[in-house]
């Protein structure tokens, strides 16, 4: 017999769900109301009996977590935010995608409270929640080691509800594999089998067999069918209260539970129908609905004595969890006084006093690629910055993504000759799954309680596109490096030579697209991305070797810590400059190249480094004019595509670059072939200024 006990007060919270999710969708004339009804009983039996959650504190550290991957079903979760006492209020449900609501149409972390990530492009959600589920081991790991596993403060569960759509997406496979590799326990995916997409019955599209995917991947897997006994789907609930409790105890493997619905139900008309998936109901309908419910025809009219009772429960099962919880930390914290200090500091998203001092500094006169340089970088600050761990997308060697002496995040027994998985382990493997990758960097940044990074080639960035522009909506620091970032790839050719990468990224709000010209600047975007708080960074690094610039005193050049302004003047012209000289990336070697040609013609340049633009914006009007004065002809320099440069920097710019793709052949050749040299600027720079 199950343990979980279930009021005609509990039955009643659900069905006041399901009426405000019918009529939330009809009074906004759109959005999707049919998972929202059918789902009602599995989401309240989350919220109300199963998820440890505070609902006065949402981002109480020993919560469990919850992701609505079937973010287009934003109303399963808000009505349960509503019911809980989240601080959603009816207004809010009324005001259900409206303009400046509390509920937008698919959840936004920052936004609403209780919302632990932004959801909606299919199957994100669950590689989310992949990240949710490793930050919770790290988190241990870092803040906790000695602990048993399961029985420290940092320990807590992740919880997703995902749907069709969400399994016919390859992220969610991506993730759900790598899942099962690192034997995340602590993950609970519940998959909402009710048959139904936009496009009708998803036998048109989707005949596998999804648990048996799961039961292939090595997950823990259960079956819960709703369509059977429908007048006592309490039963139902229990049975999946059961399988969720009893898969607790299946602590290697993440747990998969697919819960058969019919969507809509108990809607008397329209249940199982396509059409109530994207729709609103319909009058009809809804009263038709809300007579078999027992409610009043009248919109958003419910028992609000209900609600009160299921917020006093709520607020009473938090009180109980807390007291059981808050001496367990308040001892932790009392025994690891400097790990309570970091956690402090990184919940903060504070860096060390003394991250500046531990920046590596290269030596001039040197060529290292910045790939090389950056992986140098994270070596030194490997100790300075402990909550900083990541890795690669099957490519660590090239992306330079792996710390010096430290273990990786995988079970021990699954160490390889190369890597070495131990408790703490700091380098993680996501394998050749970038979309995954990002979404999982994302949740784990979403979390809190640590910073993580992801490395590919900035080519294919095109496999996870998304994810960046989730965490710039999200105003989350996720760090995206992004290799091999030019023509200067070379002899891998066209497939591999990223064009409009770099440009395009600038056009997505919110997002800093930082791509350093030498070593010493690569440090120090290094050391300017860990300091950003709410914005994602792209950090563009070249597989080629570049010159370290001399930035001794007297040598002419500027200091490298200016890169944290974004753009600076990296070497003065010998007069007031006629024309201004500006560099990205491996092309700003081209820019110190031009301009001397220019000099030793007698025309003064200045040199102008822009390691990132967005950051040069963040700055002041007069530092800005500065560095590049308006009435100053630029030319502007970068191995992507032209276009947008006057946009950016001002109308008089010309811009050297690659409108077309490139050719398998040397990259030095490829530059000298394509036109960005030093002779084209210069030729460039003569034409603005006459």
């Amino acid at each position: 017999m199950s343990n979980l006990t279930w009021t005609e007060q509990d039955a009643k919270a659900v069905d006041i769900a399901r009426v405000l999710a019918a009529d939330a969708v009809e009074k906004v004339g759109n959005g999707h109301p049919g998972t929202a009804v059918s789902l009602a009983p599995v989401a309240y039996l989350l919220y109300s009996k199963l998820m440890k959650t505070d609902p006065a504190d949402p981002r109480w550290l020993g919560r469990d977590r919850f992701v609505m991957s079937a973010g287009h079903s934003s109303l399963t979760q808000y009505c349960q935010l509503y019911l809980n006492g989240f601080g959603l209020e009816l207004s809010d449900i009324e005001s259900l995608r409206t303009w400046d609501s509390l509920t937008p149409g698919h959840p936004e972390f920052g936004l609403t409270k209780g919302i632990e990530c932004t959801t909606g492009p299919l199957g994100a959600g669950v590689a989310n929640s992949v990240g949710f589920a490793m930050s919770a081991r790290r988190s241990r790991e870092l803040y906790d080691p000695a602990a048993t596993p399961g029985e420290s403060v940092f320990d807590h569960n992740v919880y997703c509800i995902a749907g069709d759509g969400c399994m016919q997406e390859g992220v969610s496979g991506e993730a759900s594999s790598l899942a099962a590799t690192l034997e995340l326990g602590n993950l609970f995916l519940i998959y909402d089998d009710n048959r139904i997409s936009i496009e009708g019955d998803t036998k048109i599209a989707f005949s596998e067999d999804v648990q048996a995917r799961y039961d292939a991947y090595g997950w823990d897997t259960y079956h819960v069918d709703f369509t059977n006994g429908f007048t006592t789907y309490e039963e139902k609930v229990a049975e999946l209260y059961d399988v969720l409790e009893k898969a607790k105890s299946v602590t290697d493997k993440p747990h998969f539970i697919k819960v058969t619905t019919i969507i809509g139900w108990p809607l008397p008309n329209k249940a199982g129908d396509h059409s109530v998936h994207g729709s609103k109901l319909g009058a009809d309908e809804i009263t038709a609905l809300k007579k078999e419910l027992g409610f009043p025809d009248t919109p958003f009219d419910i028992d609000t004595s209900v609600v009160e009772w299921t917020r006093a429960n709520a607020a009473e099962r938090a009180k109980e969890l807390r007291a059981e919880w808050e001496p367990r930390y308040e001892a932790w914290r009392s025994a690891n006084a400097e790990r309570a200090e970091l956690l402090d500091r990184v919940l903060a998203r504070d860096v060390p006093d003394d991250l500046d001092a531990a920046l590596p500094v290269f030596e001039a006169g040197k060529a290292l690629a910045t790939r090389a340089a950056s992986g140098k970088v994270l070596s030194a600050l490997a100790d300075v910055v402990p909550e900083l761990w990541g890795g690669s997308a099957d490519l660590a060697g090239s992306n330079n993504t792996t710390m010096s002496g430290v273990n990786s995040f995988i079970p021990a027994e699954r160490s390889s000759h190369d890597f070495t998985g131990a408790p703490g382990g700091r380098t993680l493997h996501f394998g050749i799954r970038e979309h995954a990758m990002g979404n999982i960097v994302n949740g784990i940044t979403m979390d809190g309680l640590s910073r993580v990074y992801g490395g590919t080639f900035l080519v294919f960035s095109d496999y996870m596109r998304t994810t960046p522009r989730l965490a710039a909506l999200s105003h989350v620091p996720s760090i995206f490096v992004w290799t091999h970032d030019s023509i200067g790839v070379g002899e891998d050719g066209p497939t591999h030579q990223p064009i409009e990468h770099v440009m395009s990224l600038r056009l997505m709000p919110n997002i800093d697209v930082v791509r350093p010209g030498d070593a010493n600047e690569t440090a120090h975007a290094w050391a300017q991305i860990l300091r950003t708080k709410n914005h994602p960074a792209a950090l563009a690094l070249s597989r080629q070797n570049l010159p370290v610039f001399d930035r001794s005193e007297g040598s002419g050049f500027a200091s490298a810590d200016n890169t944290k302004f974004g753009g600076y003047v990296l070497k003065e012209a010998s007069a007031e400059p006629k024309v201004i000289v500006a560099g990205t990336g491996s092309e700003l070697q081209v820019a110190v190249a031009a301009a001397e040609q220019l000099e030793s013609e007698g025309i003064p340049a200045r040199v102008v480094s822009l390691p990132c633009v967005e950051w040069f914006h963040a700055q002041d009007a007069d530092y800005q004019e500065q560095v590049l004065p308006a009435d100053v002809p630029k030319v502007v320099i970068e191995a992507g595509v032209p276009v947008g440069w006057k946009d950016l920097i001002g109308a008089n710019t010309e811009a050297i670059g690659i409108d077309h793709f490139g050719a398998s052949a040397d990259g030095a050749l490829l530059f000298e072939k394509f036109g960005i040299t030093a002779e084209a600027a210069v030729a460039k720079a003569k034409a603005l200024i006459g």
